[in-house]
């Protein structure tokens, strides 16, 4: 470690230049992370939330649409009810609506239509829990964006109106709208297109958009053995993500600016120490005559590598994360303390990997070669 702090210390400004770099990268790499978590919660936290295992969607169906194009009949639940090691099962519908709030603020919500006994009920933090006719629970996020409970919300084209009776405790949303909880029965009204006061079309009442499935605690349930019963196709919760609008998009192309991150962060580190162990032949050419063994060469090195990388990303962490508590509520943005050492981390490693590619080369220095080469 001698030659590797004697160096750190005399090339303050080639190592603080590196150092910059490095940390600037961390700083990207931490508001990605941060910006893709929020993504995330502002696409899927509503089901994420939601106390199910699976959902169980029409046979056949397109997996990146299945909330939206997904219709089954409702004697699916008694199905899923009767399979082994199902601890329940409720029917579930989704729907997309443009509606106005009660002051003409055009809104939208993405209904969660549930059975008000069933264990899909939310908890709500404010106001009364699901039940009433016409009654809608809805996200807190709404309530912060200015709907009030007891607030009366009127959907679009159809002219059905819906009161705000509670708000849950924590952000629901899916496809970056809030959701509103509300009984399965004027769910499948809206969903029919049925205006107040009109007679409602037979098979109105026996479609449903999913079947959504909890299993026993600790138990694993044969989702094949189920869908072959009822006739459907099952999504784990998890893989169910990949049907909330844009969800896989956007995940996939932030994702992949992290890794060109990453790669960028090991070839700058690799490009750096390659220069460095180049400019240092004549030292390493002096300490391999004396007698240094190559292994202390290279231990040396990675040390030096090491050290410069661990106070440049906790710099650049340490930036990014101030930085992310500043970002408005109006942009979709999470700091997720895992996320953001797995980030950290990855850049370390690959760092050190670039690194460790350019030290190397300490090995094929020749010491009569390199010192014959400066006479």
């Amino acid at each position: 470690m001698f030659l590797a702090v004697r160096e750190l210390r005399f090339a303050k400004a080639r190592f603080g230049l590196m150092g910059a770099v490095v940390a600037l990268i961390a700083v990207l790499v931490v508001l990605l992370s941060g910006l893709s978590s929020g993504l995330v919660n502002d696409g899927v936290s509503g089901l994420q939330r939601i106390p199910a295992t699976s959902f169980a969607f029409a046979d056949g169906v397109q997996h990146d649409a299945a909330f939206s194009r997904s219709v089954i009949d409702i004697s699916a639940v008694d199905s899923w009810k009767a399979q082994p090691r199902v601890a329940d099962a409720a029917p579930f519908g989704n729907a997309l609506i443009n509606a106005r709030s009660g002051s003409g603020v055009e809104i939208d919500l993405a209904l969660f239509g549930v059975p008000t006994d069933s264990f899909l009920a939310p908890p709500v933090e404010e106001g009364s829990r699901l039940g009433a006719a016409n009654g809608i629970v809805v996200s807190r996020t709404a309530i912060d964006a200015g709907l009030r409970v007891g607030d009366t919300v009127t959907v679009d084209r159809i002219g059905t109106r819906l009161t705000v009776v509670g708000a849950m405790a924590d952000q629901h949303t899916f496809g970056h709208v809030d959701v509103a909880y509300l009984p399965l029965p004027v769910w499948q009204e809206i969903k029919a297109g049925v205006r107040p006061g009109e007679p409602v079309p037979d098979g109105t009442y026996d479609e449903i958009t999913a079947v959504a499935v909890r299993g026993a605690d600790g138990a694993e349930i044969d989702l094949a053995a189920g869908d072959l019963a009822a006739g459907t196709e099952s999504l784990t919760r998890t893989e169910s993500f990949g049907a909330s609008p844009g969800y896989t998009a956007e995940t996939s192309t932030l994702r992949l600016i992290e890794w060109f991150l990453y790669a960028i962060s090991a070839l700058v580190v690799g490009a750096f120490f390659t220069v460095w162990t180049i400019q240092r032949r004549a030292e390493i050419a002096v300490l391999r005559a004396m007698g240094a063994p190559t292994g202390y060469l290279l231990r040396d090195g990675l040390a030096q590598a090491l050290a410069l990388l661990l106070l440049a990303v906790g710099a650049g962490v340490a930036v990014g994360t101030a930085a992310g508590s500043l970002v408005g509520g109006g942009i979709p943005f999470a700091l997720s303390a895992p996320a953001i050492a797995v980030a950290a981390l990855l850049l370390l490693v690959l760092g050190l990997a670039g690194a460790a590619v350019a030290i190397v080369r300490i090995a094929a220095v020749d010491p009569l070669t390199a010192l014959g080469a400066n006479r």
